[in-house]
């Protein structure tokens, strides 16, 4: 079974996450992001972070993250959130997590994140396994980008 390189799912705008103006508050949109992607690669790739560092002590930690505010996300708002592996090597994953409305016509936020494999056990960066390897060959999706910024211009929608 051929498994989906981009991977989407839904969520709603809730209060406490937002703003005197009712934006979701800017720190929020990373926790919804990385909140969808850690639901959507076990729910689609059977891939439970949790688990693994309970049962094996790996898992990954934030190295960088880099995310564009392009339209406001508001209170009680329905919004899909994609995501999908743009970059990986034997230790690191950069993934691109996207925020739209109900509909997917207006882009809110883009993410880029980068994780690296750790071992919680040893304390320092682990190499993935050969499971995780194919894993990720499988469901590894590039962008035609080399640089955050060069894929925010490309995501932005062009004025006529």
């Amino acid at each position: 079974m051929q498994l989906p390189k981009v991977l989407e799912s839904n969520a709603k705008v809730r209060f406490q996450d937002c703003d005197p103006f009712n934006h979701l508050n800017n720190a929020a949109y990373i926790n919804y992001m990385i909140n969808a992607r850690e639901d959507q690669i076990d729910k689609f790739y059977n891939l439970d972070i949790f688990k693994l560092a309970k049962t094996q002590g790996i898992s990954w930690v934030v190295g960088t993250n880099q995310i564009a505010y392009l339209k406001p996300a508001l209170l009680m708002e329905k919004v899909i959130i994609d995501s999908q592996l743009i970059r990986y090597t034997e230790n690191q994953l950069c993934v691109e997590i996207r925020m739209w409305n109900h509909d997917k016509t207006e882009l809110k936020a883009v993410l880029w994140s980068a994780f690296v494999h750790f071992n919680l056990l040893q304390q320092k960066r682990w190499n993935h396994d050969q499971r995780l390897m194919e894993l990720f060959q499988n469901v590894h999706e590039p962008v035609a980008a080399n640089t955050f910024e060069e894929r925010i211009l490309q995501l932005k929608p062009q004025k006529v």
